[in-house]
């Protein structure tokens, strides 16, 4: 159903959409990093009978698979009755969200208090990362090769770190600077400890949080120049607004499209072509580097695939089947406003409560990066959609001029596969506090399933 709210299909009986927000919540409030986030997709794989492709020899129909790379990418796979040539059904998310790193050298004191020293990761609005409670997450590699995983913050037991402002009374120069130049990067950093560890030391403050992540972890300040720590906003994502209607958390861009296209790989019946959900890395930052989507890690997952499937040149194979393969770049839509109604086109716009959104184009200045789907596709994933009754809506990332942004779609794109972006309306995009709507969360899991299984 095109462009109605989906709410009202469900009439007096929401149960269904109710409980998966649960399990949804779940994810979101454990999976708050990339590998945070590839951690509870094993679970949920492993729990659902699918095995790690490096503990089996070979793979035929009715098989259940993933690829874990670097632990920051997931790629799971049931295989299909068509060989594998004739191309996959892919659903396709990021785990990544803005937030910010720790530096490779992040611990220094300032007078009375001690500080970690930060770098910015995605398109962050710096003002709203300030007197929030933050939460640290990350894994330290020591020199020996033992890795020590990082959280502070989430336990109710555990004490918060965050950002300090400015008092509103001494911010008359502050509060007139734009938006963008109210807060610095480099000011960005986290407040860690106010108590010396004694009064001769030098660095006392920075000596007794050091002192206290040695006796926790067993980990000095040299092993963080090979860490990989993330600020992130404490807390579990919550219910939002008076009728629960909607949930409130972190990360929602991009790992509400992850959660649905999981379950939906995981709950779809057999396929009739070997279906896909692959998880990647480094969106907010171009998809770049060994886990982005710009990786040859997916292209070489599935050429690894067609060797245990006993298929000779599997190069070749990966190839061909990329090319012949249908994908939905499960990415967010910048959800409708109505408070800042006027960055939008309201005839084209992600309406929160409308179902799954399909973008044919993202992208800027004039679809600049944007993948801009065929229409022959585009007419084969409506015909999926309506045949399943799934609540569904069309957008573009605002009005023309007002600015944009891109997925990975174009990146697949390349293969010469039919993409088209679809996903969930977010509202607060790349803020530390995202919002969606529960009936959207479910359409969206309903309409990757009915893609899986979508005849020709």
């Amino acid at each position: 159903m095109y462009g109605k709210n989906a709410w009202a299909k469900y009439g007096a009986d929401k149960k269904a959409v109710m409980d998966f927000a649960e399990g949804y919540k779940d994810y979101i409030s454990a999976g708050k990093t990339e590998r945070l986030a590839v951690k509870e997709a094993v679970k949920i794989l492993d729990a659902n009978g699918f095995k790690n492709a490096d503990s089996v020899k070979s793979v035929s129909v009715g098989d259940k698979v993933y690829f874990i790379n670097k632990n920051k990418n997931i790629a799971a796979f049931v295989i299909g009755e068509k060989p594998l040539e004739c191309g996959l059904r892919i659903l396709g998310a990021h785990i990544d969200s803005p937030r910010i790193d720790l530096k490779e050298h992040p611990f220094y004191e300032n007078r009375t208090f001690a500080y970690a020293d930060t770098h910015y990761y995605g398109g962050i609005k710096k003002y709203q990362w300030v007197t929030i409670p933050l939460a640290l997450h990350g894994v330290v590699c020591k020199k020996d090769g033992t890795k020590v995983e990082i959280s502070i913050g989430e336990d109710p037991a555990d004490p918060v770190v965050g950002i300090s402002d400015l008092l509103i009374h001494l911010s008359a120069d502050q509060m007139s600077l734009p938006l963008a130049k109210a807060i610095t990067g480099e000011n960005l950093d986290v407040t860690l400890g106010s108590i010396p560890v004694d009064e001769s030391s030098k660095d006392a403050i920075k000596a007794n949080v050091l002192k206290i992540i040695k006796d926790k972890y067993d980990v000095e300040e040299e092993d963080f120049i090979s860490a990989e720590v993330e600020v992130v906003p404490a807390g579990p994502a919550r219910d939002y607004g008076l009728d629960r209607s909607m949930i409130a958390g972190y990360g929602h861009d991009d790992r509400c499209c992850a959660y649905t296209s999981l379950m939906a790989l995981v709950d779809a019946s057999q396929p009739e072509y070997t279906s896909c959900c692959i998880l990647v890395d480094k969106e907010e930052i171009g998809s770049v580097g060994a886990t982005g989507a710009h990786s040859l890690f997916f292209e070489n997952t599935i050429a690894k695939l067609g060797g245990l499937m006993g298929v000779g040149h599997p190069v070749w194979l990966a190839r061909m089947a990329m090319e012949n393969s249908k994908m939905l770049s499960s990415d967010v839509a910048a959800g409708y406003d109505p408070l800042y109604a006027q960055v939008s086109d309201p005839k084209n716009v992600a309406y929160l409560g409308n179902g799954l959104n399909f973008n044919k184009y993202t992208g800027s200045r004039g679809k600049s990066g944007s993948n801009d789907a065929n229409p022959e596709y585009y007419a084969f994933v409506r015909r999926a959609m309506d045949d399943a009754n799934v609540n569904w809506q069309s957008s573009e990332l605002g009005k023309v001029d007002q600015g944009g942004g891109g997925t990975i779609a174009y990146i697949l794109g390349n293969y010469n596969m039919n993409v088209i972006d679809a996903g969930i309306a977010v509202l607060n995009m790349h803020a530390p506090m995202e919002v969606i709507s529960k009936v959207d969360l479910y359409e969206a899991y309903l309409g990757y399933k009915a893609f899986i299984i979508a005849k020709d």
